[in-house]
This record gives structure tokens, sequence and C-alpha cells, in this order.
């Protein structure tokens, strides 16, 4: 039998014959749909599964070693005793493999909860309140990680991370602006001008959210694995947290908001909660958590423009890409209507 690797990752089984030893008639290479970023494959082969993950086709990835950082991430954190990562396995700097930077990490079974309940099953009220607070106190776990002892702190640089973090995204924004959305433009000038003196300092993951966990099962929202930390630095927690906040959707939020995470079934907490939550249990100053609920939706609206730039570009044919402008439109908006209400 002969089998063929899926777009991004042609030419690989002689590379996964040499390094893992996988019998390319018995390896089977099948894509993960649904993300919006990375690409992510499964290797599945008689001697075990494995995960692959790469850059997206395209445009050229400003930072040339992303994936190879994501595997550090990934061992630096099973050194720090942080227990729930997939294993990381080897990565490949040498482009002329498959194109671009990649990493292979171990295959973590589980629930993965998407913009959609799988077909099914049936989770009520308690799941979803248990998940809330699960996955609080992973992140709570996650920025009290001891960034010295563990060898975690090379990782970033703390000093002045926010305002790099508003400038960074702004730029961003801008490089890859398409349509003329006044509310983001307004909540750029905003944050610039509103960027907190006070410094905090831990590990934060950056996109911490719903369909970046794997969960024991249907049963039980225990938390086995965090995925995707591409993003994952040393910065302030409490940006982490405005991200989390940003993609925490309720029941009454625009629907253009609730495509990535599925916080507005009943059960799960409120923003409020999620909120009153994390600061009953850090000794972190909330006062000013508008701040970084704005920088959150800002963010995650930079993130969906340049995913619709790629698209308007041709660099990607998928089209649920065709309606991310009405997600960065909205994550405007939303940003702008908190500052002007003072509201989370």
């Amino acid at each position: 039998m002969i089998n063929k690797e899926p777009k991004g990752v042609e030419n690989i089984f002689p590379y996964l014959a040499a390094k893992l030893g996988l019998d390319p008639s018995s390896t089977v290479i099948t894509q993960f749909k649904g993300g919006y970023s990375n690409l992510t494959y499964l290797i599945t082969s008689p001697d075990g599964e494995y995960v692959l993950r790469r850059p997206p086709l395209g445009l050229k990835i400003s930072k040339a070693h992303d994936m190879v950082r994501e595997f550090n991430v990934l061992q630096a954190l099973g050194k720090a005793g942080y227990s729930k990562v997939p294993k990381a396995v080897l990565s490949c700097e040498d482009e002329s493999v498959i194109g671009a930077p990649f990493f292979i990490m171990e295959k973590v079974d589980g629930l993965i909860l998407r913009n959609r309940i799988p077909e099914g099953l049936t989770l009520g009220v308690d799941f979803f309140r248990k998940l809330s607070q699960n996955t609080i106190d992973g992140l709570l776990e996650l920025h009290n990680l001891d960034l010295e002892a563990s060898g975690l702190s090379v990782l970033g640089k703390p000093e002045g991370f926010v305002k790099r973090q508003v400038d960074g995204w702004s730029e961003r924004y801008f490089n890859s602006k398409t349509d003329d959305l006044k509310e983001m433009t307004s909540v750029s000038n905003w944050l610039k001008n509103n960027v907190p003196t006070a410094e905090n300092v831990g590990f934060i993951h950056n996109d911490y959210k719903y369909d970046n966990l794997v969960l024991e099962g249907k049963d039980n929202p225990e938390i086995k694995a965090v995925l995707d930390w591409e993003m994952a630095t040393v910065g302030d927690p409490l940006m982490d947290l405005g991200t989390s906040l940003a993609y925490w959707a309720e029941a009454e939020d625009p629907d253009m908001l609730k495509m990535f995470n599925l916080s507005y079934l009943p059960g799960n907490f409120t923003r409020k909660e999620v909120i009153h939550y994390y600061g009953s249990k850090s000794a972190l100053n909330l006062d000013n958590i508008l701040f970084y609920y704005a920088f959150g939706l800002f963010k995650v609206g930079v993130i969906a423009q340049q995913i619709y730039k790629r698209y308007t570009l041709g660099f990607s044919q998928d089209p649920r890409f065709a309606g991310l402008i009405h997600v960065v439109n909205a994550c405007g908006k939303m940003a702008s209507k908190s500052i002007k209400t003072d509201k989370i």
C-alpha cells in the first residue's frame, strides 16, 4: 500500500522512516480540520500515533523558527514539572523536508471542544460549570509556575511587555488591514494611551481557550493537556487573562464572537464570574482588567484580520476564512463598547 501525504507535508515519509522508524507502507497522515492558524496533522502507524505541526501555507512567516520555539516551550514546561503538555518528540529546522520548520509531539487522547458539541454527546450545566472552574484553575497554575527554578525565565522579556504587545499587535493590524473599520483604529489608539504602569510577571500561554484543551472525556472535564503553545512566553499574566476573556463568549454576545468557544452555553461562568474566580485565587490587582479585556478583543480581531488577509491574497481557499472580516468588525465594536461603558 502506498500512502499519500496531505498538502503541507509532502515528501515527509522518508524523514519519518529515518527519524522515527515508521514504515511508509503502514503509516497514514491526515490533517486535523478546524484550526485557523498553524496546520496540524495526525500521524498513525502500528508503532503509535504522533501529531505534527507546521506554519500555515502561503506568506513567509515573520519568525522562521516559530515551530522550533513551540517545541522548545513544550520541552521547557516538561522539565519545569508542568504535566499538562504533550511530550515533545522531535523538531526539524530543515525547510527542505516539507518547505517549513515543523515539530512532532505525542498525541494525547481525550475530548476537545471546538465551536459545537460533538455529535452524539450531551454536555450539561454541571459539566460546563466544572469545566469553567478547571479552565481558570489551569490558567492560574500556569501563571504561578516558578520561572527561575524551572528555567522558563529565558523564554521571554517581561520588561515593557504590555507596551510591546500593544505596539506589535497594532502594527500587525495596520499591515494586514483590508477594510476601514473605525472601531479597530480607535481601540488601537486607546490602548496605546492607556498602557498600565504596573507590570506583572509570569509564564503565559497567550491563546488559552476551550479548543486548546484536551479533556478527560464527556463525563469528566478535567484537563489532560493544553495545546498550541506557539505564542507562549514570559509576560504579564493579566494579558493572558484578557485574551481568554475575549474568547469567553456569553449568550447575549454577537454570533460572530461565539465561533471559538462554547463558553456561552448554560452552566459556564460569565466573564464577570471568571474575573471574580481568578481574582479570588490570585494576588494580582484586577482593578484595570478592562484594559486587558479590550486588548484581548483587539488581539483576537487582529488574528482574524491576518488570516482574512491571507485568504484575500489567495493563499487559502478555506471557505470559513471568507467571513473572518466580520469577526474583526465584531471584536472592534465589542472592545469599543466596553471602553465607552466601562463594562466587560
